[in-house]
């Protein structure tokens, strides 16, 4: 059984950073893509970066530049750091899994309970 505990997200200001880690039990990171998603209200959700088992990255065009994801295999964490975020960042962000391997991934198997980023103009 796939279990995630997600931590950080919060509030902040336009231009300001946060940073999100995940713990992922249940599955190893060499059988699955891991990585980020989120949902905005009233919008679809959406990954916005991924790390394929053989460790190639993926970030979603929207954060490129501003978002890195990392991971720590030996304590099955992921990581995202979030820098220069806009109100368009403004969503729930979930930690996901995919037995697809590769990003970016279409279809993601389970996610976290998913936590709340605020990013206020």
């Amino acid at each position: 059984e796939m279990k995630f505990v997600e931590s950080g997200g919060g509030s902040v200001q336009a231009g300001g950073s946060l940073s999100l880690s995940c713990e992922v039990s249940g599955i190893g990171f060499d059988t699955y893509a891991i990585g980020w998603i989120r949902q905005a209200p009233g919008k679809e959700r959406e990954g916005v970066a991924c790390i394929s088992t053989d460790g190639t990255r993926y970030i979603h065009d929207s954060v490129k530049g501003r978002f890195v994801i990392s991971t720590h295999n030996a304590k099955n964490m992921v990581d995202a750091v979030m820098n220069r975020l806009k109100p368009e960042d403004t969503a729930v962000y979930y930690c996901a899994a995919s037995s697809l391997r590769s990003c970016p991934v279409i279809v993601w198997d389970a996610w976290g309970q998913g936590t709340q980023i605020t990013v206020s103009s």
